[in-house]
This record gives structure tokens, C-alpha cells and sequence, in this order.
């Protein structure tokens, strides 16, 4: 499982449920984990705000990265940046609460 830092747990897993296609959403109040096989996603609730860029964040990869990151703008997503390097291209977007994540190109290495 990876576990999100976040204000407001059940907003932000709603969010990535939505995002994500999930729709096993287990509420424990401070504490919500969408189960979206493989991939185990926790959001707890903490008091201070992210202090800067994430240490740890997720990638993923899309068949249609440009379809997926126009999707996840529409749903609330923040655009930060594309990258590219040694054939590999990716978007970082941030989550509605401001934790980046990166979306590939499926296929990518």
C-alpha cells in the first residue's frame, strides 16, 4: 500500500477513486485505502500542510497519455510540466490537495 498524506481524506480518495476507475472505497474516518488491484492506495488524515515536493510519488503509464492527462485536468488535476528523456515522455500533474504524481507514455521505460 502507499499512503497519501492528506487535510481531508475522503475528498482526496473520491478524487483518485474517480480518476482511477476504482470503486472499493473503505472509509475508517482518518484513514480511507481504495483498493485499486494491483495498487493499494491509503489517505490519512494529518494536520500540517505538505511542506514541499512529494519525497516519494506514483507513476503511471496511459495508452493515450494526452486523452488521460486532459481527463485528469477536467476532474482537477494541476498540469505542472511535461519531461522527456532517452524516449521516455511523461506529464507530472498534482492532485487536488498538491501531491505530484507523473503519467507515462505506456510503453516507456
Amino acid at each position: 500500500m502507499i499512503t497519501i498524506d492528506c487535510a481531508d481524506p475522503q475528498t482526496l480518495a473520491a478524487w483518485w477513486a474517480e480518476a482511477l476507475g476504482v470503486e472499493d472505497i473503505q472509509d475508517y474516518d482518518a484513514f480511507v485505502v481504495l483498493a485499486a488491484t494491483p495498487l493499494v492506495l491509503g489517505f490519512q488524515r494529518v494536520p500540517e500542510p505538505r511542506p514541499g515536493k512529494n519525497r516519494v510519488h506514483i507513476d503511471f503509464a496511459s495508452p493515450d497519455r494526452p486523452a488521460d492527462v486532459e481527463r485528469l485536468a477536467k476532474l482537477g488535476a494541476t498540469v505542472v510540466g511535461e519531461q522527456s528523456m532517452q524516449g521516455m515522455t511523461w506529464t507530472v500533474l498534482k492532485d487536488p490537495e498538491g501531491n505530484e504524481f507523473c503519467l507515462a507514455d505506456a510503453g516507456s521505460h
